[in-house]
């Protein structure tokens, strides 16, 4: 495809942190090279042969002098040139000896292509150990072990260091994968559309080069035009997203994940930490690094052969060109599904149209030429709307009539996108069996129109093209910190607590904390028994509510922890006594308190929450709270720390956010309460790393105000990873 194309001369990016040797070797060695057509060993060697590699291959192998038509060595230390690169396809209890004598070699990067490692368990990891020691003494870098390798098209190197099948053309796609089947398949995607792909790595076990690494060579490297993505997890999410952020500065990034789901999620206490999930903090870095995720391979594919020929737009309005009317009504649907605008066009624009268009023109937009119009009309058609500045992306729809001149009309749109002045991308409709119409389509893909053969991926591609700028125009987070703040005392109530060996907070160390950082609270105090509680019942006012307070019950609902509606100091007493019969188990389990706190009339029930996400800090969490919490999940998260801005968004970003705009006659609740609280709650976690998990459910907000009614926080045990 045109624009994914690479000269003659190598772009090499500037040395960076020893992968230079890794993507770019001088010379390659392989031990465990094999005649054996099947073995890895030998499809590594072809596969150099194959692509051209410019460099000196050297199959190591104890016994054979001769594979694949080169000479092959007993042994490193018989090779008689210098070695870059060497792979190692050996039994892993090889790969320690071997590592040591690739440090006596001079070896710059060594890629293990062996299994039976860090994957396998205890045994495997001290292996792994054992060869990273040695790679460490040298100055030695490792991409894997159990992984593909790497390939690199540029014209002046051509190294296919790889064992897979797909011989990708050169173009501007760099593609890092942690998975290698994964991998495999996006760079055979690319290849079936006619994607040229630029650098490919698969890092397997990632013991030392990091996904994160690749990304920042991929950024620096000059042939490379758009990264693709996959991984099974972030390692230092922090460290990732600082380096994702610098790359999305100069090119876009797309990316997909895997493990959306997670066992251990059940387990967790918190409604937040439950609902938080294994991928959650994965999405939000790539959100705000400004990477462009998907959740499925081919709309990422697809969206990668857009990003590689086109440029960003400017906004989101798209004015959608065809001659033929039914699929560009399915693309209007589809492009204003993704969040793009189909505005009507400009009065001089449509003027122009009509001078040049057949007298049975649509002229609105969509426009359609017809199917009888030719080159010149879909030439002062493409023009007008190109030069119109109320558009910034055109879609074109293009089915073949036998009665045109469709290799003429396919020149016409070829030299519109090369102009790059807004994204152009094509529906192209045709029977792909005629050669005429292949001819066609050969035109529109080596001029580098990105094509699909249906309206609603021509949509979605091009919608991933606005969603990359669009990213990258939110505002930074500009956290503040909010007045009455109390950090040293909160800071002893937590010292306090671990000292103590607790983990789950009692009530009165939870309403403690939540009164250092302001956070409004319903009138409460925590009691040992029936006497005390009718007491403080009458100090805080009727109507109260009496809820157990104990390690031994995560939910206090759960076991019936909970009496509403207490008038009088009688029916507290009452509660109370129940309460110590009913839950004399309990009891005998963890020592047994009770929270008085008034009953606070009608609000709506939200919740905010945070849990502890190790390598970057806190995941925030803000939603309809209460049971609906469980039964819809309509929640929403953010990297904590947060300001008034991400605090505020929060609010608009759950389905059910009208509600707090005010329906059916009800006021609108108090929004400035509410993300005030969020803000507060970012503030608590951030002063307080060592809080695993932070609930605040219900919160109640009313049109003015809003006070946490139950809450709940759980430390990390000491030895957990920050």
């Amino acid at each position: 495809m045109r624009g994914a194309r690479v000269s003659g001369a190598a772009l090499r990016p500037a040395p960076r942190d020893g992968l230079e040797a890794l993507f770019w070797p001088r010379s390659v060695a392989v031990v465990g090279a094999s005649a054996r057509e099947h073995a890895i060993g030998h499809s590594i060697i072809a596969n150099l042969q194959a692509f051209g590699y410019r460099g000196p291959i050297y199959p190591v192998h104890p016994s054979a002098t001769q594979i694949l038509g080169l000479p092959a060595y007993p042994g490193l230390p018989e090779v008689p040139g210098e070695v870059d690169l060497v792979h190692l396809v050996v039994p892993a209890a090889q790969v320690p000896g071997l590592m040591a004598q690739c440090g006596a070699r001079g070896v710059r990067a060594v890629i293990i292509n062996s299994a039976g490692f860090g994957e396998l368990g205890e045994q495997g990891l001290r292996l792994q150990q054992a060869f990273m020691d040695e790679a460490r003494l040298s100055g030695i870098r490792v991409l894997g072990p159990n992984c593909q390798g790497i390939i690199n098209t540029d014209p002046s190197l051509r190294a296919y260091c790889n064992f897979t099948n797909t011989l990708p053309a050169a173009g501007g796609v760099s593609l890092v994968a942690q998975s290698g089947g994964v991998g495999g398949f996006i760079l055979q995607g690319l290849a079936d559309i006619g994607v040229g792909v630029r650098l490919y790595a698969s890092n397997g076990n990632g013991c030392d080069v990091s996904i994160t690494e690749i990304l920042r060579f991929y950024g620096d490297d000059p042939g490379t035009r758009v990264v693709v993505l996959y991984t099974e997890g972030l390692a230092e999410p922090a460290g990732f997203l600082e380096v994702a952020r610098a790359v999305t500065a100069r090119k876009p990034v797309l990316a997909m994940r895997a493990g959306r789901t997670e066992r251990g999620a059940q387990a967790a206490s918190s409604h937040t930490g439950a609902l938080a999930g294994a991928g959650r903090v994965t999405d939000l870095v790539f959100e705000r690094a400004g990477i462009i995720a998907f959740d499925d391979e081919g709309e990422l594919i697809r969206a990668a052969m857009a990003h590689a020929t086109q440029p960003a737009p400017r906004g989101p309005r798209t004015a959608v060109l065809t001659n033929t009317g039914g699929p560009a009504v399915i693309a209007t649907d589809a492009l204003v599904s993704q969040g793009l605008q189909v505005p009507a066009l400009a009065e001089a624009t449509v003027q122009r149209l009509r001078a040049a268009l057949l007298p049975q023109a649509a002229l609105d937009n969509p426009v359609d030429v017809i199917a009888t119009a030719g080159p010149g009309h879909f030439r002062a058609a493409l023009q007008a709307l190109l030069d119109d500045d109320a558009i910034d992306a055109l879609l074109v729809a293009f089915v073949t009539p036998s009665f045109t001149d469709t290799q003429g009309i396919a020149h016409e749109i070829v030299a519109a996108s090369a102009q790059q002045r807004k994204p152009l991308v094509c529906n192209f409709m045709t029977d792909p069996t005629q050669p005429r119409f292949q001819a066609t389509r050969a035109i529109l893909q080596d001029g580098g129109v990105p094509c699909f053969a249906y309206p609603g991926d021509a949509a979605r591609a091009l919608a991933a093209l606005w969603r990359g700028p669009r990213l990258r125009q939110r505002p930074a987070p500009t956290p503040r910190r909010p007045p009455g703040i109390d950090a040293p005392r909160a800071r002893a109530i937590v010292d306090s607590a671990r000292a103590a060996g607790r983990l789950q907070l009692p009530a009165q160390d939870v309403l403690a904390l939540l009164r250092c950082y302001g956070i409004p609270l319903a009138a409460a105090q925590v009691v040992d028994g029936a006497e005390a509680a009718a007491a403080a019942a009458r100090e805080i006012g009727f109507p109260v509510v009496v809820k157990i307070d104990t390690e031994a019950a995560s939910h206090k609902s759960d076991v019936g922890g909970v009496v509403l509606g207490l008038h009088d100091e009688a029916a507290v007493h009452a509660a109370v006594s129940g309460l110590q019969q009913r839950l004399a188990g309990l009891a005998a389990e963890a020592p047994l308190r009770f929270l008085v706190q008034a009953q606070l009339a009608g609000g709506q029930e939200l919740i905010v929450g945070a849990s502890r996400a190790p390598g970057i800090g806190h995941l925030l969490m803000f939603g309809l709270g209460g049971i609906h919490v469980e039964v819809l999940g309509d929640v929403v998260f953010e990297l904590a720390p947060v300001g008034p801005g991400q605090a505020a968004a929060m609010l608009g970003a759950i389905r059910a956010a009208a509600l707090l705009e005010g329906v059916r006659g009800r006021p609108a609740l108090d929004r400035a309460a509410i993300a005030d609280v969020i803000e507060r709650v970012s503030c608590l976690v951030q002063d307080l790393p060592e809080i695993d998990e932070l609930d605040l459910n219900p919160l109640l907000a009313w049109p003015e105000g809003a006070r946490a009614v139950d809450a709940r926080i759980r430390l990390a045990p000491a030895a957990a990873p920050a």
